[in-house]
């Protein structure tokens, strides 16, 4: 793991063990990575989700070097039933 000002890369050597799972009461996936130095990462489902897209996109597109998500508040209509309001979008 590099540690550079506030950036902080992990790479797999980093990891010892990564668990996704529907939580004991809960609805929604959950990944837990659990890291070298005893700290625990926990993503939500919607995170690991705006993760796999962002990431899909950039994969399939040979043209496309990147893209950006931000966080932004979605209100209706514009806003799916069952959906949280705080989203990861692609920057406009």
């Amino acid at each position: 793991m590099s540690n550079l000002s506030e950036e902080t890369v992990f790479g797999t050597e980093d990891i010892l063990a990564l668990e996704v799972a529907v939580p004991d009461g809960h609805r929604h996936l959950r990944a837990r990575l659990t890291l070298a130095d005893g700290r625990t990462l926990v993503f939500q489902e919607a995170t690991l989700a705006a993760l796999a897209r962002a990431w899909v996109t950039v994969k399939s597109d040979p043209l496309r070097g990147s893209v950006r998500l931000v966080g932004r508040q979605v209100e209706a209509p514009e806003l799916k039933q069952g959906y949280a309001r705080w989203q990861l979008l692609p920057e406009e």
